[in-house]
């Protein structure tokens, strides 16, 4: 059973219907218990650092995320469920993430070729190493929504990249922590496959 961590995030359904097209069983809870009860966990995402940290600290669940990446289950986050995973954004100065990963969430610069924020497809470069991506091909297209982006203090710990106005650490992993700043739950079949690898093979 995988829980799909509940902090009104606005992808929730789309990832649990992904997850129950691909075959698996999921619960969409922010109750603890069942939260630290369950295999596996997926922290979703979309909206703002700021009011996702407020969010997650009124729920009670900064100490529930923590507590289960210690228990050595997968994890993922997806794109602000990657961000808030690590110490601080630009969008919410004074804001502290989880902490989990070390690294910094950054604004994607401006420019005039580059809209921000960033909406659609784009290719990612892949760690040969990635166990998450290890199903993906290199160079193959995932889709994107956000204004800010990872910069990961430890390069090592990065799956895949990607260009757009900047280098973008795309996802991570470590340990038992995946996450992706994609949306494999709306990248057509590599995303779907991606999704898969985490649930059974993860």
């Amino acid at each position: 059973m995988v829980a799909v961590i509940d902090y009104d995030a606005g992808n929730i359904k789309s990832v649990q219907n992904a997850i129950e097209y691909l075959g698996g069983e999921c619960i969409i809870t922010r109750d603890s218990d069942v939260i630290m009860k369950c295999d596996k966990a997926i922290l979703p995402g979309v909206g703002a650092f700021g009011d996702a940290m407020h969010r997650l600290e009124e729920y009670r669940l900064v100490q529930t995320i923590k507590d289960f990446v210690n228990t050595g289950k997968p994890f993922m986050g997806i794109c602000l469920g990657l961000q808030v995973l690590f110490e601080d954004s630009e969008e919410s100065p004074g804001v502290e993430g989880l902490g989990i990963l070390k690294g910094h969430i950054k604004r994607i610069p401006d420019s005039t070729e580059f809209k921000v924020p960033q909406i659609g497809w784009n290719s990612i470069d892949i760690n040969p190493a990635s166990r998450l991506l290890s199903v993906t091909p290199d160079g193959s297209y995932v889709y994107f929504v956000h204004s800010y982006y990872l910069e990961a203090e430890d390069e090592s710990i990065v799956s895949s990249t990607t260009e757009y106005n900047t280098h973008i650490h795309a996802s991570v992993e470590k340990d038992n922590v995946f996450a992706c700043q994609f949306h494999p739950e709306k990248s057509s079949d590599i995303g779907l496959n991606i999704l898969k690898n985490f649930l059974f093979n993860m």
